[in-house]
């Protein structure tokens, strides 16, 4: 590195943002994801073994991803080439591979190649990855906040090892903070800023286990601190945190917390909680998200969860949907909150859903067998002289509007799918069902 270069570098440094100054330089510095890289865990065997595979780095934002990246690469001598895949192409990926079979070949010097976003990837330019990652011409780091299952093309995927990257926990993040207002190098401490333990615990729930949201959060605090008129030490306060920061983003509406959140809402609801339910129904209120979506699962909620133990609720969540989008927000929040406390308090049964789902597991073992003769639609001379519709008994014609009759294929006669709960209306439809089909529902 020349004397210009090293400058540019220093100068780089200083004014990077501070969760760049703090990234760990090794293993020891790295804070949480001890379930990889704890002493014997799965990540650090892979790397103290000196046998690098291609690896997918899965986990949220700001949990170290590019971090252990680099410092796998540094920890294996091997040289680091980073790409973005929001900004390169397959024209990057061949001069990188290029520059990396020259690099082997003439020193015996591997590459890491880290994409950052790799999810972002589409499918030819993934593909341009896969024979240099079969050849070994290099070895491959994505990171990703998408399930990659989704994300990444299976060839690509089954030549590479997923780890699982855990949001921070809020102590894990407390000592980074720490760590960051005591660093006279790169962390704040050579401007003197203090903090009070509430802003502290502020700051630790603002950045919901993200690492990089926490230490540009102090930042700005601390700036919000040294600006402000005050006599002696300058001191980040709750009230600073709150006016500097304002509304954090909790989530990325076209990612996994998106996925996460709504599972969590309907998982509420389907387990009769209807304070957790509200509670996450609020989160994702308060992210933004779109009314009508949380409208429809709630319509799919009451068919599939409350289902026949109270009829009414497909209703009232259809009415809901329908004053959703009569309305809209913010107003439509109390609408939404209504029809979940409503849905999450009702009786269960998931009968019906179990039955059109058994019914086709049927079908597709067993085939569609042919309609019975007497079941046949029969609107012409021909089709009646074929015997289309004969033998059918009109139920009206008999007292109660019933009588038995042979409604499936002969080969799936007796065949049983709908098996109705013991859960609140469900019991009066058992009830006529024994009444009416005696042998098959006793």
């Amino acid at each position: 590195m020349t004397l210009f270069e090293h400058r540019r570098a220093e100068i780089a440094k200083r004014t990077a943002p501070l969760a760049a100054r703090m990234r760990p330089r090794t293993l020891g510095d790295v804070v949480g994801q001890n379930h990889l890289i704890g002493e014997g865990r799965a990540l650090r065997s892979v790397i103290e073994s000196g046998h690098l595979p291609s690896m997918i780095f899965w986990g949220p934002p700001g949990t170290g991803k590019t971090t252990l990246a680099q410092i796998i690469a540094g920890m294996s001598d091997s040289h680091f080439e980073t790409l973005s895949a929001v900004t390169s192409g397959v024209k990057d990926i061949r001069r990188v591979t290029t520059e990396a079979r020259d690099r082997l070949g003439s020193n015996g010097l591997s590459t890491v190649m880290f994409i950052d976003e790799i999810h972002r990837f589409n499918k030819s330019q993934q593909d341009a990855l896969l024979p240099h990652v079969e050849d070994g011409t290099i070895t491959l780091i994505g990171a990703t906040t998408e399930n990659p299952s989704f994300e990444v093309i299976g060839p690509l995927l089954s030549r590479s090892r997923v780890f699982t990257l855990r949001s921070i926990e809020d102590e894990d993040i407390k000592s980074l903070l720490d760590r960051a207002l005591t660093d006279t190098t790169d962390g704040i401490a050579a401007s003197g800023v203090q903090i009070d333990p509430d802003a502290l615990d502020l700051l630790t729930v603002i950045a919901g286990g993200d690492a990089r949201i926490a230490l540009d959060a102090l930042e700005l605090a601390a700036w919000a601190a040294e600006s402000e008129e005050h006599e002696g030490t300058p001191t980040i306060s709750k009230g600073i945190v709150e006016d500097a920061l304002q509304r954090q983003a909790r989530y990325d509406k076209s990612g996994d917390s998106h996925y996460d959140t709504i599972s969590a809402f309907i998982k509420s609801i389907r387990a009769s909680d209807p304070d957790a339910a509200v509670y996450w129904l609020a989160r994702m209120i308060d992210a933004g998200e779109d009314a009508m979506f949380i409208a429809r699962r709630l319509v799919i909620s009451a068919a599939e969860d409350v289902g026949l133990a109270d009829p009414g609720a497909l209703n009232f969540a259809v009415s809901c949907q329908q004053g959703v989008h009569l309305i809209g927000m913010p107003e439509a929040r109390i609408l939404l909150a209504e029809a979940t406390i409503y849905l999450a308090s009702a009786p269960k049964s998931n009968s019906a859903y179990s039955a059109i789902n058994a019914a086709l597991s049927d079908i597709e073992k067993n085939g569609s067998p042919p309609v019975p003769m007497h079941l046949r639609n029969a609107p012409t001379k021909l089709m009646k002289e074929l015997g289309h519709g004969e033998g059918y008994k009109y139920a009206h014609d008999f007292d109660g509007g019933f009588t038995e009759t042979s409604n499936l294929p002969e080969t799936r006669e007796g065949a049983r799918f709908y098996h109705p709960r013991d859960q609140g209306y469900e019991p009066r439809i058992s009830e006529r069902l024994i009444r009416w089909w005696k042998d098959r529902y006793k």
